[in-house]
Formats: structure tokens, sequence, C-alpha cells
């Protein structure tokens, strides 16, 4: 690298302070390396670093407190390496030129520094890494420092400019991992036993997305280069043995799984596994399949099981050789078995994990119960006593009580004296009843009990209902519906996801490390040790049996509490004294902007409902700003009239694209100060992000504007900076994917045909990408890579070996999703009309254009449940910022809008990795978005796409520009 001269205001020198002497040594060598600068010492505490046309100084100063200061600024830096900019981070950063980036960017993946690069890490223009100081430090390979175009890298004596042409193309071949003898994706035919043998089952209950999650177990370990088996009917499959039961895996046996429920590999219950004579056959059975890793897919008990299992496998083995049961070769083969759990539990009781495999699944089953049932309770003015699963957990029974607005709830956690639940249950139908309600929804888990711990069935709720308010009373049993139907898109990329990291878990375990579970926490995959996360669910259950019902609550995650609390207040509204006193109530309006997402009702019937229960009064700006700027359209809402809007979906209150700009900003701060609004909530997209900003800039201008902002991102393009889960994006994801699984199904029937599916989303591939992923796409193209020749050409070549492999066998229909924005050229017609030309007649093509059915028509659970906790915190958010601002409203004179805790008081309200953080509008849109590209930088579903890639066994073209 020849680094030139810095881009900062024209300087050629710069003086770097370290305040230890560790750290003064790292930074010399830091530098030297870095830069290929030449080190000349100046004594003890400095030296010059310099190359002729820089000099960088460092000096040492012992210094404890500014030391720590440092190390807790680098550690910082690292933590936010893939979430947030970190030129938006430090104060300032120090950028060189080089002519030669991709050698800068070598040396930095030989040392492993922590880098950031863009526009992108495969093409960079601009490197950054930190010093070991905490200072961001860059290169370019731009002109100038405004500059976009690269410089032009020298040429070296007697080389010539080629004549090739200006794009060269590399195929990576995902086929060479797989030892295989056809074309790819066929499998292996003969098993290799220096291979390592993974084997997956499922036990338990059946659990939508078991089959999704057996599919990518299997194809993963294909990827990897293992053999894959699964194990039939669970445990009792391990015991029997044999090849019946253990079944070595190929690619094509899991073809279309994720759409199918249940699980194909079945499940039953072993009573002999419990002995240990049982487990004793099932480790030679294991042995003798040559299988050296289990992957076991189930509830608690199942996990339990496998614990336990890997727990007595040594004794096992040496009981097995002492027998002459096998070998001393085996004996010596498999002396470890590596153990990794999935959850699949449609009652999501598992602890440590926020959701397992079937949860959500089970959750929308319910929902649409209900749904249903409201309708014909609503034309009779009938209550109805919905039973659902749950015996020691009451997480379905809430969530469904929430996503429906359901009257009262049942959970084993949270249990009343008979006396009591008998008096609250009546009190607030009655209440609901006496103001205008002609419906009644109680949800009772399985699990319910009263404090003493006597069950409570819907019977016992029936004849309350019936005795003490004369209401007309039906029960319904939902059952193994729950079970039942293919899983949701959640479901079906959790388990996908998770059946990846299980596969990487077992490669990466060692006989030292705990058996690990794979957990979700906040949509971050994570790895907890199985014994512990079992016996913390245990513990549950231990705790209402010993009566200890403050344990099992804090034994649940913090998220159930919060739903807990938040459906307490939600369902109390205006019918209880409110919780705040006079002087702490506030005026809190909401608008919905941009198009139409699912959850949007959910957000402001929860908002609404929240601020009525502590005291404030909510209004409703219908229509967006153009509603408020032309025909003052604000509304006080009342509970009555928003019965019903916690399912619906769009948006009850209207919504359009238009900005508080646009409309007329003057006229809009005038109708805030008319109404004298205290706090303002935001529902929308990219529009919504916009209008927050442009609120935030004229505080300067208009007093009315310095209230606490809040933006709930809601749109289905999921390109809101500052978050990576929408309201709208999982609604959007079911409509997509139902649509795809029954033209998939017309595909398959065919038996030579392929669908070229068109996907909204705007200039973000999310929707593509998670879409594909839960339908098994053969291909998804996304506006973030487009569509090249070479990779169509690729694309169009595996679908022809895919055909040629399929020989006219079932679930063989072929799916290519192409995001609208991906190519202006390749339309859905034009695409499907060249992959028809260019398949020779092997199979055809033919376009199907969803378009506004992604909105979906009611909202799935996730949106409903999630809408509500976000429009919660975003009261909270402006019930704790008013000292904040409230001096600002006050006095013009005064007021700074650069202020940092002024300027925090408008915020996006988003989830990053594993947390719901609010991020300040002025740091998110001047250093983390695209504007042009109406997009954040950060794009955080890009590792996704690999995943389905690989499991599609498409092939990958790189192109060099």
């Amino acid at each position: 690298m020849t680094a030139d001269i810095p881009l900062i205001n024209g300087t050629s020198q710069c003086t770097v302070a370290t305040f230890s002497k560790a750290a003064y040594e790292e930074t010399v060598s830091f530098y030297s390396h870095f830069l290929l600068l030449e080190v000349q010492p100046l004594g003890t505490s400095s030296a010059i670093l310099t190359n002729g046309h820089i000099d960088v100084r460092v000096t040492f100063e012992e210094n404890s407190e500014k030391q720590s200061a440092v190390e807790a600024r680098v550690k910082a830096l690292a933590g936010v390496e893939d979430s947030h900019d970190w030129r938006s981070e430090a104060s300032e950063s120090l950028v060189f030129k080089t002519s030669d980036i991709q050698q800068v960017k070598s040396r930095i993946i030989g040392e492993k520094w922590q880098h950031q690069a863009y526009p992108t890490d495969l093409f960079p223009m601009e490197l950054y890494v930190v010093d070991p100081v905490g200072n961001v430090i860059g290169v370019t390979k731009t002109k100038n420092a405004v500059s976009t175009m690269p410089t032009a890298p020298p040429l070296r004596k007697g080389v010539f400019t080629s004549t090739a042409p200006s794009k060269t193309q590399s195929s990576v071949d995902i086929a060479k991992s797989v030892a295989t003898s056809q074309h790819y994706p066929s499998l292996p035919e003969k098993s290799q036993k220096d291979q390592k043998a993974i084997a997956v089952m499922t036990s338990g209950g059946d659990a939508p997305g078991m089959n999704a999650n057996v599919r990518a177990i299997v194809r993963t370990a294909i990827f990897k280069g293992c053999r894959p088996y699964v194990v039939m009917e669970g445990y009792e499959g391990l015991v029997r043995g044999g090849p019946e039961y253990i079944r070595e895996c190929t690619w094509e046996d899991v073809r279309g799984w994720s759409s199918e429920g249940g699980t194909n590999i079945g499940t039953a219950r072993c009573m002999e596994f419990k002995e240990r004579a049982g487990r004793l056959k099932g480790a030679q059975h294991l042995i003798e399949a040559g299988v050296d890793a289990l992957i076991v897919c189930g509830g608690d008990g199942s996990l339990t099981g496998a614990d336990l299992f890997r727990s007595e496998w040594p004794s096992l083995i040496k009981e097995l050789k002492e027998t002459k049961r096998i070998s001393e070769d085996d004996f010596n083969r498999y002396q470890h078995l590596n153990i990794c759990g999935t959850v699949g539990s449609i009652d999501n009781d598992m602890s440590t994990t926020d959701s397992t495999i079937g949860a959500y699944s089970s959750l929308d089953r319910i929902c649409r119960a209900v749904d249903y049932i409201e309708a014909t309770a609503n034309s009779h003015s009938r209550a109805f006593v919905v039973e659902v699963m749950g015996r020691n957990c009451g997480w379905l029974a809430l969530m469904a009580g929430i996503a429906t607005s359901a009257d009262y709830i049942f959970i084993p956690e949270k249990p009343a004296s008979s006396r009591e639940w008998q008096d609250q249950m009546c009190d607030i139908v009655a209440k609901h009843r006496a103001r205008g309600k002609r419906t009644t929804i109680v949800i009772v888990a399985e699990g319910a009990i009263a404090a003493d711990l006597t069950p409570i069935s819907p019977k016992d709720v029936h004849k309350v209902l019936v005795d003490r308010l004369q209401l007309d009373t039906r029960v319904t049993t939902l059952g193994h519906v729950q079970r039942g139907g293919t899983a949701v898109a959640f479901d079906r990329i959790l388990a996908t996801l998770q059946g990846v990291e299980a596969v990487n878990a077992v490669l990466d375990s060692t006989p030292d490390t705990p058996s690990p579970l794979i957990a979700i926490n906040e949509n971050k995959l994570v790895r907890k040790p199985l014994v512990d996360s079992v016996r913390l669910t245990k513990s549950v259950a231990d705790a209402i049996q010993a009566k200890d019902f403050k344990k099992a609550m804090a034994l649940r995650d913090s998220e159930f509490v919060e739903h807990l609390n938040n459906f307490m207040a939600i369902n109390s509204a205006d019918h209880n004294p409110p919780k705040l006193p006079h002087d702490k109530r506030l005026k809190i309006a909401i608008v919905n902007v941009g198009a139409p997402a699912g959850g949007i009702n959910s957000a402001v019937y929860s908002m609404a409902t929240y601020c009525m229960s502590q005291g404030h009064r909510p209004y409703a700006i219908y229509n967006g700003w153009s509603g408020l700027a032309r025909h003052e359209s604000v509304r006080s809402l009342s509970w009555k009239s928003m019965l019903g809007w916690q399912s619906r979906g769009g948006s009850e209150i209207g919504t359009n694209r238009v900005t508080p700009e646009e409309a007329d900003i003057g006229m809009i701060a005038y109708y805030f100060q008319k109404y004298k609004f205290d706090g303002l909530i935001i529902v929308g997209g990219f529009e919504a992000f916009v209008s927050l900003h442009q609120l935030e800039r004229a505080r300067e201008d208009y007093p009315a504007f310095r209230i606490p902002m809040v933006l709930i991102p809601a749109t289905l393009s999921n390109n809101v900076p500052g978050t990576e889960y929408s309201l709208g994006t999982d609604t959007a994801l079911n409509a997509l994917m139902d649509y795809c699984d029954v033209i998939k199904q017309s595909a398959a029937s065919t038996r030579g045909r392929a669908f070229v599916v068109d996907v909204q989303g705007g200039n973000s591939g999310f929707l593509a990408t998670n879409a594909g992923l839960a339908v098994g796409a053969q291909v998804s193209y996304v506006p973030e890579e487009g569509i090249s020749l070479e990779q169509l050409s690729q694309d169009i070549e595996t679908l022809s070996e895919s055909f040629a492999t399929a020989g006219g066998r079932g679930r063989f229909g072929k799916l290519i999703l192409k995001s609208h924005n991906a190519s202006k050229v390749f339309t859905p017609e034009v695409l499907a009309e060249v992959i028809t030309a260019e398949a020779k007649g092997q199979f055809d093509a033919k376009s199907a254009i969803p378009g506004h059915v992604q909105q979906g028509g009611l909202p799935s659970p996730i949106d409903r449940t999630r809408g509500a906790r976000l429009a919660i915190r975003a009261v909270g958010f402006i019930e704790s910022h008013q000292e904040a601002i409230r001096k600002a409203r006050a006095d013009d004179d005064d007021f700074d809008l650069d202020d940092k805790d002024v300027s925090a008081t408008a915020a996006v309200l988003g989830i990053r990795g594993s947390h719901v953080v609010f991020s300040s509008i002025r740091q998110l849109y001047d250093f983390e978005t695209e504007l042009s590209k109406r997009m954040p930088k950060v794009i955080h579903w890009e590792g996704t796409r690999a995943i389905a890639d690989h499991l599609v066994g498409r092939k990958k073209v790189e192109t060099n520009n």
C-alpha cells in the first residue's frame, strides 16, 4: 500500500496520544503495520512514524484514568461493528489515500482487525479500522475527499493493459463441497467412513416447522461434507435401530419439506428409552450406523433425554465393549457423542429462548379461530370460552389475548383465588358490556389453575358467565387444530436458521463443551447450555406446584412479563381510575404515514387504550399529514369506536405518503399548537422516517414540535434505518408465502414448470430474501445485487440440471423470486420468456404477479403483538422525555436544536440485534441512511441470502468490475 496524504484539511502530520506503556507499544506497532511506516524513536515516550509523505507522532504519558476511558471507547466501537457506522460514533476520523485498497484489505484480514467497508466489503472504496486508542482510521482509493471515482492502480513496468472483457466471471461452485457422481445437487451414492455422520430426530409432540428444521440440517450437513441421517419415530426408532429406523438421507429426500406440516420422519413416545437398557440399545444402534453426532428437535422432555444420553455415553460404550456388542475399533472411534438441541414445541415453554419452533404457527391457528368466532359471537351477542394448549406455560393464551383483544385470560403463571377470578372476570366483562361491546371472549390455557392449584376448566368459566351475568355462552376447545397445518413464515425461517446453526454447533463441539441448545433472543440466534435451559424450564413447573407464583413469573423472560402488564393495561382502558395524577396526564397524537401494513391498527388501538389506562388523552390524526393540514382531521379516540381494530388489516385512521413539508408544515404546527399535543407517535415506512426528520428540523421555527416524537417503523419493505424489524413484514411474508405455496403446487403438478414471482419491497431485498428462504425458492433476485447475464445463465443451467434430476417426480415445482426493482430490463414477463427460450423445451417458465396481495389481509399475530408492545414502549418514551424538552418549549432564546438531550427526544423505535432501542432521528438520517435509495446503509439480512442459496444448491457467480 502507498499511503500518500491524509484527506483531512490537507494536513500531512498528526499526533496520537497514549496513556499506558502497553498501549503506546501496541499503537506504534499498529501504525507501522497498517500504513507501512518506518519507526523513528524519539526517546522512551514518543516516536515518529513516516514514509516521506506523512508523519504520525505517537506520544506516551502514564494516566490510568484516561487509559480507562480509552479502553471503554475501544470496547464500545467493537461492540457496534455490525450495527453502527463507526464514523458516526467517533468524534472524528482520519482518512488516508491509497492506490491499492485490496492490498490494505488483505493486510487487515491477515491481522484479524475488525473493519468496516463502504459501499460493500466485496468492492470497497473505503476501509475503516479502530486503532488501539479508539481512533477511527480509514483508507480510501478515491481521488479526493468528495470523489466517488477510484484512483487508477499504477502500472508495473513490462506489464501491458489487458484486452480481456471488462467483466470477468468467477463461479463459486458449492457442489465441490459434496461428494457426488452426478450433476449437483444430486447426492452421494456411497457413504465414506471418514466423514462425520450427523443424525437428526424429532421427538415429543409434533410442531409446525419441524420439517423445515430437518431439511436444513440434512442439506447443511451435506454442504459441510458430512453424512446426514434421520432417525425415524423419535427415540423409539433409536431403540429399534437398523436401516429401517436410522436412514442415511439424500438431498432430494427432503425436497419441499418446508411447506409441509407435522414431521415427516415421525415422532413417538418411548418408555423404553427412559431406562438405561433402552439407552444402551440406542448407543449400539448409532454406532452400528456410524453416527457420531445427534441433533434433537423436541420439547424439554426430549432434550432432557438427549442430554442424559450424552452424559452416560462413556459408560454406555464401555458396557457395549465389555459385552462384545461393539468392537474395540468402534469403541475407540466413537468415544464421544456430540448432542445439540433445537426446541420444537407449540407451548413456547422453553426458558432462555424467546420463541420455539411451532409456537407462532399455533398462535396463528388460535387467532384465526378466535377471529372467526368473534363474527358469530357478534351476531348473537354471545360469550365464548376458548381453551388453548399450554400446561405449565400461558404464552399462547397471553399472546392470543393481546392479538384478539380478549376480555379475560387464564394462565398458570398468574392465578387468583376461586372467588377473586370470578369477581375480576365478571367485573371486566360487565364493564365491557355496559359500554356497548356485543361480544365476550375468554381464553383459558389448559394448565389454568386457581391459587390453591385447583384446575380451572372452560366449564367452570362457562358456569360463572351464565349464572352471574346471564350471558349466552359457548365453549370451544381448539385441541389439535393448534398443531396442524403448515408452519407460518416465522417458524419456517426460524427452524431453517436453527437447523443450519445446529450443524455448525455440533461441528464446533468438543468433548469438554456442554451440549448446546440453539435459542433465539430478540431476533438473534444464540447457543445456550442445554442442561441449564431444561433445568430452568422445569423449575417453572416446580415453582407453580410449590405455589411460588412470583418465582414462576420471574423465571419467564422479561418480554413475557412485559406482555402480561401490557394486556392488563390495554384491557382496563378507561374503565378504571387512571394510574397517573392530573399533572402527569398528557395529550398524545398518533398518525399513519406511508403504505398500509399489517399491525398498524394494533399499534393505534394499543396506544390509545394504554393512554386511557394511564390517564392520557389519545388523539388520532386521520388521513395523514394532508388530512390534518387541509381538513383538521383530528379526533379524540374513544374505546368503543376502536372495538375490533386490534385484528383488522389496513389502516382505520387512513394513511398516505405525503410528508409534512409537502402538506404544509406551518398548518401542521398551527394544529399541534391548537390541540396542545404533548407527544407524537408516527407509524409508517420511509415517508414516516422523513416526516420525523422534517418535524425535528422544524423545531427551531415551530415550538409546537418541541415535544417527544417517536417513529414505529411499519412497512413490508423493512427499509427504515434504525431497526431490523418493521410492522407489516411478517404479515407480508405470510401472504407471499401462501401465494408461493399455491403456485408451487401448480408448478409441481405440471412437472416441468417454474414460476417467476414479482415481489414488492422497493429497493429492499428483505421480503424476497426471507420469502425465498421460507418457500425454498430456487433463486431470489434483489436490488442489492441486480441481475447479471452471467448469474442468470448459471441459474438457468442449475434449473435444467434440477429438472433433469427430477425425472418426473413430485414436489419439483420451482420458484424464482424477483424483487420489483432488481432489474428494470428483466421484468417478470421478460425473465420468464428468456428462461423458457434458454430451457430449449426441457421446461417452461411463467410469470406471477401477486401485487398488493402482499400487504396481507388480517395481520399476523406477530405484527399484532409487536404492534402493541412497540406502541406502549413509545408512550413510555413520551412520558419519560417530557422534562428533557419542557424548558425548550417555553424558551425560544435558549433553544438549541443541536443539543443532544433535545435531539434525543425525536427517535426511531426499533429492534436491533438483541435489543429494543430508541435511536435519534438526527443520527440515523445523517449517518446511517442512503437517501437516494431510501435504504439503511447496513443491510442486516445479507447473511440470510447465502444460507438460502446453499439450501437449494444455487451456484453463485461473482462478477468483478
